[in-house]
């Protein structure tokens, strides 16, 4: 490696892609390729980047092996930065293997972490714990400790481990500080802020109730029966109903925590859940088979009573209490102590709330990727993204398979809890 190489190499790895290419800039032979590819990277000109690594990596030829194999794990960077989510993971881990066999553990690291980073953004929460665990090696730079705790720490948020993410937090700041790279040292910045920002509504008679990411963990964590229209289930301490595939029966226990403690009529759960206005007795019958299915998926944790009306709610003490002998003070109100019902909702309101807060991310996505995070069909996310710009929620830029959708940052509150999220409380 000659002088200008390292020397471009030290800068990019400072954070400075303009010192990196004004050494290299005018050079075409293969590592002055990667490290073009990489500080272009850094200055968010992607298609270029990929462009230079890909001629990078067929310059090294079979002979660099591990050369081919720093620029595959450079281009997954890359890729993942533009939200380009297609593809399996088994050519950066195969690269990963190889890295850390030759002892190149740094670039082998960055690739685990790639790794994790991608199931993140896509919701395989517990996927993506196990590539965390697999991902520390020794002898790697305070840059990638710094990384491996951010995306720790982010992981925390998504699963409502509010205390590690702190402490995640806490040693990605020391790991960044001693990096001395100006954009880690930021990052930790806005999670940090973002932990502070209103994550969702807790809705009662009188009005709403903005809770932060810690108040929302609380709630869905302690005895309270939870009906969560972010995650789009029903939980109550360590348990949880995930109802997501099932909107009509989501639809129903939303109503029916609503309504909690009185009941509801029938002809208004026909007419939220079926949309309907005009319904006969097969619509009734309907109603009656949907309620029996969620009796039981609620079973253990909550019943559905028959009224002359309609349905009530009636959460189940999961956790009796000591018998009233044991007791220490004497209770009055029998009710006292008795399980209640939340109702939680998203910080922003509509039906396309996830799409949104994948967006608000900042990043440009394609319907593709957005489809694959979503796990729903391409069509269906192409129709939700033509509602949303035509209420002037998102924008799109580029044409035909070039076009990519933006949303403005979402300053106000953090749309964590929107999330895909493929895992369950407990």
């Amino acid at each position: 490696m000659d002088s200008l190489i390292a020397a471009s190499a030290r800068a990019l790895a400072s954070g400075d892609p303009l010192g990196a290419l004004r050494r290299v800039a005018l050079r075409d032979d293969p590592p002055a390729l990667a490290l073009r590819g990489i500080a272009m990277a850094q200055l968010g000109d992607f298609a270029r980047a990929r462009d230079l690594l890909k001629r990078a990596a067929r310059g090294f030829g079979t002979h660099a092996s591990v050369a081919r194999a720093r620029c595959v794990v450079a281009d997954a960077e890359v890729a993942l930065a533009m939200r380009d989510l297609g593809g399996t993971h088994r050519s950066l881990q195969a690269a990963a293997s190889h890295l850390t066999e030759r002892a190149d553990f740094p670039n082998a690291m960055l690739a685990r972490l790639i790794v994790a980073r991608r199931l993140l953004l896509l919701g395989k929460l517990d996927a993506a714990a196990i590539a965390l665990q697999d991902a520390p090696l020794p002898h790697v730079p305070a840059r990638l400790t710094a990384v491996h705790a951010l995306t720790t720490a982010e992981l925390a948020l998504r699963t409502l481990r509010i205390a590690d993410a702190h402490a995640a937090l806490d040693q990605a700041q020391t790991a960044a500080a001693a990096a001395d790279v100006p954009a880690l040292s930021a990052e930790v910045r806005s999670l940090r802020e973002t932990m502070r920002r209103p994550a969702a509504r807790r809705w009662h008679r009188d009005g709403e109730q903005m809770l932060s990411l810690a108040q929302a963990a609380t709630l869905l964590h302690s005895d309270t029966l939870v009906v969560d229209a972010c995650r789009r289930g029903i939980g109550t301490g360590n348990v949880w109903r995930p109802l997501a595939r099932r909107p009509v029966l989501f639809t129903l226990a939303l109503h029916l925590a609503r309504a909690w403690p009185g009941d509801i009529d029938r002809q208004t759960l026909i007419a939220e859940a079926f949309r309907l206005r005009r319904p006969d007795e097969t619509h009734r019958a309907r109603l009656r088979v949907e309620i029996g299915r969620l009796r039981n998926v609620l079973k253990g944790i909550a019943e559905i009573d028959a009224t002359p009306n309609g349905f009530a709610l009636r959460p189940l003490d999961t956790h009796p209490r000591a018998h009233a002998s044991e007791r220490t003070t004497t209770v009055v109100d029998s009710d006292v102590g008795s399980p209640s019902v939340a109702v939680l909702l998203p910080p922003i309101d509509g039906e396309r709330a996830s799409l949104v807060a994948l967006l608000a991310d900042g990043a440009a996505w394609s319907t593709s990727a957005l489809a694959l995070a979503l796990n729903a069909s391409q069509r269906s996310v192409q129709r939700a993204l033509g509602e949303l710009e035509a209420e002037g929620r998102v924008r799109a830029v580029g044409l035909a398979r070039a076009r990519r959708w933006m949303a403005p940052p979402l300053t106000e509150f953090t749309t964590i809890l929107l999330l895909p999220a493929g895992w369950s409380f407990g």
